[in-house]
């Protein structure tokens, strides 16, 4: 890796671990974690947690784990050219959707409404909480803590989003910790910013979906490449591609507009922060902190990528097609919850035993919780078509076609 400048998160000073540990003797902290997040239960879950098309729609379609690999590849791109620890950017990357459940954001809305409706003054679900949960306690794999024991930069990068009702209550047994920046604005104080690692890997992420959503609604049959052509960002290097390759059509023609689609964005990514470094004289981690958002697009590129998202949402995400798949994947999720609240002994022991009925008691992952948080817990960790076949054993119905 290139020598990292000065702004960029070093491993070496790094502020360490909830639990300290001695030194790996040939990685980094930033290393150790990627490879923990790797080895982890909830990384290999992610094959069968979808994206926008659930897993019964079709194989080729993306997954949480292609689309962090996306996010990683991109991410690692982009942070060696600007001379930002790639190992950091990583390890964010691949660990950011641990906590996503079934069914894409269906399954996250209808969780968080199971909790609120089971207890108005519940914290509801956010994904990127259930990810530090998962990184901090439901993952077990070692005999002296629950949880992987990331370094405060992977925690903070995770926790990419936070209301400010959760973050009091990390802040509550983690002082200072990775939930603190939610705190500061609410408090009066300067906002504080995470790394440039971390920033880059939130930026990385929106390139990814953006891209690959093009990609699998036009192989669903739910977009067309005439569509997409009133969206600037794509027809600018559609036709692009045509002035090269003449006559080019259907996937080729897809793909080509998309590696240049993504090409620019990168390129632009990387002139922009260049440009906003300069412009904030950064010199330091600290000054980055300190500092409003760097790591951007171009006016121009936002404002593009901006209109890709709106095109994406109305045409896409709202598609009467994807829509009926939402609803039903809702009604799965709300159905399981009711399901093992009325008969926790439905789920495997090791998550009763975490039931913890004392008024308010909400511990850290992996400690005692109310029964309905380890409920979202459990439920949070299925797969889809583990939750499709749970679904079809306790309420007796299939909710989703098998394929032939």
């Amino acid at each position: 890796m290139n020598q990292l400048a000065p702004y960029a998160s070093d491993a070496a000073g790094s502020r360490g671990r909830r639990h300290p540990e001695p030194a790996a003797p040939t990685r980094s902290a930033f290393q150790r974690d990627r490879d923990r997040i790797v080895h982890s239960t909830a990384f290999r879950r992610l094959v069968y947690k979808t994206q926008v098309f659930l897993n019964h729609e079709g194989d080729l379609f993306r997954t949480r784990l292609t689309h962090s690999l996306e996010v990683a590849q991109l991410g690692r791109s982009i942070a060696r050219t600007l001379r930002l620890n790639e190992d950091l950017v990583e390890a964010i990357a691949l660990a950011h959707d641990l906590g996503h459940t079934p069914f894409g954001h269906a399954g996250q809305d209808a969780l968080n409404t199971c909790l609120k409706g089971h207890d108005p003054d519940s914290a509801g679900f956010e994904h990127n909480l259930q990810s530090l949960r998962v990184v901090d306690g439901l993952e077990e794999r070692y005999p002296d803590y629950n949880g992987l024991n990331l370094s405060f930069e992977t925690r903070e990068g995770i926790l990419k989003h936070c209301s400010r009702r959760n973050a009091r209550r990390i802040e509550a047994r983690e002082p200072g910790g990775v939930a603190s920046r939610f705190l500061a604005a609410a408090e009066g104080q300067p906002v504080q910013q995470p790394g440039l690692e971390a920033q880059l890997a939130n930026l990385a992420d929106e390139i990814a979906y953006n891209a690959h959503d093009i990609d699998d609604g036009v192989r669903s049959g739910l977009l067309s490449l005439d569509q997409l052509d009133q969206v600037e960002l794509f027809a600018q290097y559609s036709r692009e591609t045509l002035q090269q390759y003449p006559g080019l059509q259907g996937r080729r023609l897809l793909f080509e507009t998309i590696r240049r689609m993504l090409s620019a964005q990168v390129y632009d990514v990387m002139d922009a922060t260049r440009a906003s470094l300069v412009a904030a004289g950064v010199d330091s981690v600290h000054a980055v902190r300190s500092s409003p958002a760097l790591v951007r697009f171009s006016p121009d590129m936002a404002a593009k990528s901006s209109s890709l998202k709106r095109f994406l949402l109305q045409n896409l995400y709202r598609h009467p097609q994807v829509v009926e798949t939402t609803q039903t994947a809702q009604q799965v999720v709300r159905e399981l919850f009711a399901a093992y609240m009325t008969d926790p002994a439905e789920m495997p022991q090791a998550h009763t035993e975490r039931f913890d009925q004392r008024e308010g008691r909400l511990l850290a992952s992996g400690a005692p919780a109310k029964p309905e948080r380890v409920v979202a817990d459990y439920i949070a960790g299925m797969t889809d078509r583990f939750a499709g076949r749970e679904h079809e054993r306790l309420i007796g119905r299939q909710a989703f076609p098998v394929r032939s």
